[in-house]
């Protein structure tokens, strides 16, 4: 099954509540969204149960992504905290909403060697999931997404690694940062390749075009900024397809300036390539 929906309420939404949103989702022919707390979690629990009845309602598949102001590789403990606490609390919005998965960017090498932050994040997730836990939380995976600058933590590699090591995380594929961190590359057999070992039943991850700049790192970039899929770095038809081949099942997210309109055109493709939804 292939899921294609907006990071976030879509632009064309007359109503720009998450419910309003979810109907707006519902009536563009898109069949998933991503609810954004990348300012702060503000929903209550009983907002989220009322955004989780409706979804289910219309068929919607959902899933949360966590404040951006989190670093996992953190070394002030306050800091760490909070960071934790920000996925916590997304964490039970997620849950009460029946959101399968919160999506984060797990943070910045900093002073830490590569194996060090590795093992910061590592140490952070068994933490948080302990706590999911005893507090009676089930179903909801932690996300990390791979990320699209070389000072952050969250190659391909690393996430995989970490996700093979602690049941309870996933990788979330940015596609746009992959392809900004490697200079404007991507294979998009090998991504999938790579992550047959956590033989994944569904896989999130995220599409848009990326501008991106060279990084000091010889072979190396760093993301710039999002921009809509027509201007094709990287192009979408090639992953479509990719898909298709494999025949996975794929969220893909749409964080193009556009949201909605870059969903549809992802649907678009899909169909020409003979898929229906």
């Amino acid at each position: 099954m292939i899921y294609l929906g907006p990071a976030g309420v879509p632009i064309s939404s007359m109503d720009h509540s998450t419910l309003g949103g979810l109907r707006r989702v519902a009536e563009l022919g898109l069949n998933s969204m991503e609810v954004e707390f990348v300012r702060g979690v503000a929903m209550s629990n009983e907002t989220a149960d009322e955004v989780g009845k409706l979804a289910k309602e219309l068929g919607i598949l959902l899933s949360v992504h966590c404040p951006y102001f989190i670093n996992l590789c953190s070394t002030d403990k306050e800091k760490l905290e909070a960071s934790k606490k920000r996925i916590l609390d997304s964490v039970e919005r997620a849950y009460h909403m029946g959101a399968h998965i919160v999506v984060f960017h797990p943070g910045f090498y900093g002073p830490l060697t590569a194996e060090a932050a590795f093992k910061a994040v590592e140490e952070a997730c068994l933490d948080m999931l302990d706590r999911m836990k005893s507090t009676g939380i089930k179903g909801v995976t932690l996300g990390h997404e791979t990320t699209g600058k070389i000072s952050a933590f969250g190659t391909l590699d690393e996430l995989v690694r970490l996700c093979k090591q602690i049941r309870g995380c996933e990788p979330v594929v940015d596609f746009a940062h992959l392809f900004a961190r490697a200079a404007g590359k991507i294979d998009y057999a090998e991504v999938f390749d790579k992550l047959k070992s956590l033989k994944l039943k569904h896989l999130h991850s995220h599409f848009t075009s990326m501008e991106w700049t060279p990084a000091k790192i010889p072979g190396y970039g760093n993301e710039r900024r999002h921009i809509p899929i027509k201007f094709d770095k990287p192009p979408f038809e090639p992953l479509a397809k990719e898909i298709l081949k494999r025949k996975l099942n794929i969220t893909l997210i749409s964080e193009s300036p556009v949201l909605e309109l870059d969903s549809l055109e992802m649907k678009r493709v899909f169909e020409k390539l003979g898929y229906n939804f």
